[in-house]
């Protein structure tokens, strides 16, 4: 009987554990999981040594550094289980022999949902409502929303997450605007139409970022894009947090050219995402500034966090790694060129 390959999980939290515990199934004579909660850096990456399989995180550090100690250590295989791979130095992972796949799709209609979730908390102002009533106060003074029925939508970025994103809106009879060099049919079939990103951002009373993290698209929405808002506007981060150049966007809600924020992604997030901070005085300067504005809404990176999406993430995952270990080829293999 073969010794199963051992995986170090990193940044392995309870739902984590729950979820690729309930997929191993058949594998488990293949893949033995060590689940390590601290985040993977260069101080941690020892934690991995003897271990030819790494499974790791958006948070998690995968820079030249850390690949040089995780290489050093005997692992040949970083396994994410995101579907972004910007946090991976792949040039560095190429020059070790170190073979990194992902997963490509788990819940689109998690992030999509999520998106449409922040839209509506964030225009009826559900948190604070439900703060007052939980304090004894049942004024409705500045609960005042919007109707969506009628107002324009621009969705950036209408791969499978900003599709069904772009749909929703549809639904709730918004004229949606959509941004991306590739045009779903279906979505021109409703008529849902494609345009430039200039006119999108002019046009919308509403802008959700749903497309990739890109050199092209890094800082899309920069101090430039924000002069051409629609004053009032709501913008909505559920893609990545280098979208935006939050400093921008800052200084658009203090102009009141952004009127409402919601981000579910943080350019900075690395350092206080996934962790329970609240004894900790923050250290950064710009997201606390954020948490003083009323009309900002920040969940912390959990658009994703479903059964459904943590179900699918933890059986793909398991699926590139035995593909890696056995030496079959791999559908999820990220380009190293």
């Amino acid at each position: 009987m073969n010794t199963p390959i051992p995986m170090v999980m990193f940044s392995a939290r309870r739902y984590d554990r729950d979820s690729f515990d309930a997929a191993l199934g058949e594998v488990a004579d293949q893949v033995a999981i060590r689940y390590v909660d601290t985040r993977l850096t260069t101080d941690t990456a020892a934690l991995a040594a003897g271990s030819p399989v790494v499974c790791a995180f958006v948070n998690d550090d995968l820079g030249e550094p850390v690949l040089d100690r995780l290489a050093a250590g005997g692992t040949t295989c970083v396994a994410l289980r995101s579907a972004g791979y910007n946090h991976i130095d792949l040039a560095a992972a190429s020059r070790l022999g170190i073979t990194v796949v992902r997963v490509p799709a788990y819940s689109p209609n998690a992030v999509a949902e999520h998106t449409l979730a922040l839209i509506l908390a964030l225009n009826r102002h559900i948190p604070r409502a439900h703060a007052r009533v939980r304090d004894g106060n049942f004024s409705l003074d500045g609960l005042v929303g919007f109707d969506l029925a009628g107002k324009t939508a621009t969705v950036v970025g209408t791969g499978q997450i900003g599709a069904i994103v772009a749909r929703l809106l549809w639904h709730l009879r918004c004229r949606v605007l959509a941004v991306d060099p590739s045009h779903d049919a279906h979505l021109l079939d409703l008529g849902i139409e494609y345009v430039d990103l200039a006119p999108g951002l002019a046009e919308a009373h509403i802008v959700s970022l749903n497309c990739p993290l890109t050199p092209h698209t890094r800082h899309l929405i920069n101090a430039d894009a924000v002069a051409t808002l629609r004053p009032g506007m709501m913008l909505v981060n559920t893609g990545r947090g280098a979208l935006i150049d939050t400093a921008a966007v800052v200084e658009g809600l203090k102009s009141r050219r952004i009127g409402s924020l919601a981000l579910d992604v943080y350019e900075e997030e690395d350092e206080l995402f996934f962790e329970d901070r609240s004894t900790e005085v923050l250290g950064d300067d710009t997201f606390a500034r954020l948490l003083t504005f009323p009309n900002v809404l920040i969940t912390a990176h959990q658009a994703f966090l479903t059964h459904e999406a943590l179900s699918a993430i933890a059986t793909t995952t398991l699926s590139n790694v035995v593909d890696v270990i056995s030496g079959r080829p791999c559908p999820n293999l990220v380009s190293q060129s």
